[in-house]
């Protein structure tokens, strides 16, 4: 693979798995994340059934022929997922702008990018490559309120946070794209 971002939008991804494996292990192992070897082959795992959502997209940065970064994103399905953190994703924004703001847009799930190409630009970059054609720019992540080096690099992108989880509380926070739709509509935080 020659250096830069390539995208992918089927199981040919799955070609890569080491080496995003081997990126997730030096991107989330460091605090606040401190994910073991265990959480990177549960990626892994995930990656493949992962690759048959609806809308998935992936993109991979290589530099000097090797992988120094990835983001995968897809489609959210309705009605909105239980699993993982989603309830409290619903539970902060109701019912109502769940459904209209969060099924069927572009959600980005992983964006990892190796310590030693930090400050570069690749992760924006990357998150720009799987977001650049969600529906009527309706792209959304989900962060921990725990990376607030994390949470910056969001807004400083354009994205506008949606969920306000209590002060100095835990769990996640939703982010909407830029681009999307409802950015003006998100409630400001207390």
């Amino acid at each position: 693979m020659a250096d830069g971002i390539r995208v992918h939008r089927d199981a040919g991804i799955l070609t890569h798995t080491e080496s995003l494996r081997a990126v997730y292990v030096d991107a989330f192992s460091a605090p606040p994340w401190r994910e073991d070897e265990a959480r990177a082959t549960g990626f892994v795992s995930r990656l493949s059934a992962d690759v048959r959502r609806a809308g998935f997209t992936a993109a991979i940065a290589v530099h000097d022929g090797e992988a120094v970064g990835f983001s995968t994103a897809w489609t959210t399905p309705a009605p909105f997922p239980t699993d993982r953190c989603y309830p409290q994703v619903a539970a902060g924004l109701g019912d109502d702008h769940t459904a209209e703001w969060l099924c069927g847009g572009r959600e980005v799930d992983e964006l990892a990018v190796r310590p030693v190409a930090h400050g570069t630009g690749l992760a924006g970059r990357l998150l720009d490559a799987v977001t650049a054609d969600a529906p009527e720019g309706r792209a959304w992540l989900l962060t921990s309120v725990r990376n607030g080096r994390a949470m910056a690099f969001y807004r400083r992108r354009g994205w506008t946070q949606a969920t306000h989880p209590s002060p100095g509380g835990k769990g996640v926070v939703a982010f909407l794209g830029p681009h999307h739709p409802a950015r003006s509509l998100a409630p400001p935080p207390l």
